[in-house]
């Protein structure tokens, strides 16, 4: 069966379902009403998305025509074209005779950007990590660059990740976009991410994407717009031309598309609630809606339908020199709706009707280093509400101490007890933090995890080890197994490149009266710790 008849059945089928489910609502519950709704709703964009990959698919078809030049006048009998199937031979044949007359040349991104006409390769990724997840509610789009200073993608993946149930993350794909050409940095971060979250890799919840050198025209070409320095130009164009790339892989593979950054948090259940507002305003059928903005700050949080990106791929492509990447997308809305024979304050009203805010705010970030060089950000979108640097837990009773300087009152005993994080000053080899239990006690599992997400670079590295003081002090022996330091403690873990330790105890330690987190070598950078959790027998 050929795209057009299996798209002609699908509508035949989804149609007369849609019609039949608008018709009985009124028969329903109030509950039940708003359920079928979303479903109608849902259907509907579902519908539209598989209209765009129809389309896709023909365009595939004519520009496989034109590249074997089939003619009118050439019979079907090359050996290529008896591969085919009967119905592509058709749809082949029916394309070439409607093409074979001298045809109009619209633009295409050649004449926007006319340096990919020298390669190619140029659209092709020189790195990709999928597991070609497709047909999901919801692409989050998420570029990264490398920072002067420190890295926060890791913390934001964790961040997004943990703030989604497995039913969230079932229905979406993470595209995380290394917007780098030194091929080199983009395997060392790919690493990461594979290495920290393999189980998400390995299912398809992230892909992993890195453009040719060659998409990128020379930089030092540019025109300088906007009286800016030629490092700004340079910043904000190749931030354009990143977003146009990014929109332009993942239109095919879900519904919905979201922007967002690599260094911001998430509010829990942030996938549910910005679908079921997505369809919510989907059903409501008056005007279409063309931006859900789940964040007030820059391009933050903005959802699309992935049908609505090529306007916005082609509007990048085309001023990707001009104006900033969020400026684009006010121009492009206000071109679409505004009459500027009426006052702005009525085009203000238009653009309210399809760009349209979700409050509060379920995105908030937190980067303060720019990959501008030079440039400091410090925005925060005052909606999100109270950002949570730690995570607090109800540890075994113990005192604690160490010999880490303090910075100011982010005490040990406040992150021991939940109330806060701690938060040291340069540690140094032979540093300690100790956590000595009241009581003689089993500890089933540990888990310390340092740095935030304001400070992801105060973390402890592979050079400190969580160590245990057993009741009966052991001596080392190749018997056990187990390495005991020459003071009597047994090393039960060490900090990962993450800066989290967590494991568990060997039973054949015992009852324990301490722990404690042992420094093997000086730091650069100070220290936090946002979680600590020693967990005993359960009761």
């Amino acid at each position: 069966m050929n795209q057009k008849k299996l798209f002609l059945v699908i509508v035949a089928v989804v149609s007369p379902l849609l019609l039949f489910i608008y018709h009985v609502t009124p028969d329903l519950s109030e509950e039940q009403s708003i359920e079928w709704t979303k479903r109608l709703a849902e259907l509907e964009s579902n519908l539209e998305h598989l209209q765009s990959l129809y389309r896709v698919k023909q365009e595939d078809v004519t520009i496989l025509s034109q590249y074997l030049g089939l003619a009118p006048n050439v019979t079907l009998n090359s050996n290529i074209i008896d591969n085919l199937s009967s119905d592509t031979q058709n749809v082949i044949k029916n394309i070439s005779q409607k093409t074979s007359m001298a045809a109009v040349r619209l633009p295409s991104v050649s004449n926007f950007l006319p340096h990919l006409v020298q390669d190619m390769d140029a659209l092709k990724p020189i790195y990709l990590v999928s597991r070609n997840r497709k047909d999901v509610s919801i692409v989050l789009g998420i570029p990264s660059v490398k920072r002067i200073k420190q890295s926060y993608l890791i913390g934001t993946l964790d961040n997004l990740i943990t703030n989604m149930n497995e039913e969230e993350q079932n229905e979406t794909l993470i595209v995380v976009f290394i917007a780098e050409t030194d091929l080199d940095y983009v395997e060392l971060v790919a690493k990461e991410i594979e290495i920290r979250f393999s189980l998400y890799v390995e299912n398809g919840l992230i892909e992993i994407l890195s453009p040719s050198p060659s998409y990128y025209p020379s930089w030092d070409k540019l025109k300088i717009t906007l009286n800016d320095p030629q490092e700004r130009v340079k910043w904000r164009s190749k931030q354009n031309l990143d977003f146009a790339y990014m929109m332009a892989y993942a239109q095919t593979k879900g519904t919905f598309y979201v922007q967002l950054e690599d260094d911001i948090l998430a509010k829990s259940g942030f996938i549910t609630i910005m679908k079921n507002f997505a369809l919510e305003k989907t059903a409501k059928r008056t005007t279409p809606w063309f931006v859900l903005d789940f964040c007030q700050l820059g391009f933050i949080g903005k959802m699309f339908k992935s049908t609505d990106l090529p306007y916005l791929i082609t509007y990048f492509q085309m001023f990707y020199n001009d104006q900033p990447v969020d400026w684009l997308l006010e121009h492009l809305i206000y071109t679409k709706i505004c009459n500027w024979d009426k006052a702005m304050k009525a085009c203000k009203v238009e653009k309210s009707k399809i760009w349209i805010h979700f409050r509060p705010s379920l995105f908030q970030h937190i980067g303060t280093t720019s990959s501008l060089k030079g440039k400091v950000q410090k925005l925060k979108d005052k909606q999100f509400g109270k950002i949570n640097n730690f995570y607090p837990h109800v540890n075994i009773p113990a005192t604690v101490k160490t010999n880490i300087a303090t910075y100011k009152s982010y005490t040990l005993q406040k992150a021991y007890s939940g109330d806060n994080f701690f938060w040291g000053l340069l540690p140094q080899a032979g540093d300690t933090l100790q956590f000595t239990f009241l009581k003689p006690t089993i500890v089933k599992k540990f888990l310390f995890r340092s740095g935030n997400f304001e400070h992801p670079s105060d973390r402890f590295d592979t050079n400190t080890t969580v160590e245990v003081a057993p009741v009966e002090r052991l001596v080392p022996s190749s018997e056990h197994h187990l390495n005991v330091t020459s003071d009597g403690y047994v090393i039960v873990g060490t900090f990962n490149l993450f800066g989290i330790a967590e494991g568990t105890v060997d039973k054949k330690i015992g009852a324990i009266k301490e722990m404690r987190l042992r420094v093997h070598g000086d730091s650069e950078n100070w220290i936090i710790l946002s979680e600590i959790l020693i967990a005993g027998p359960k009761r």
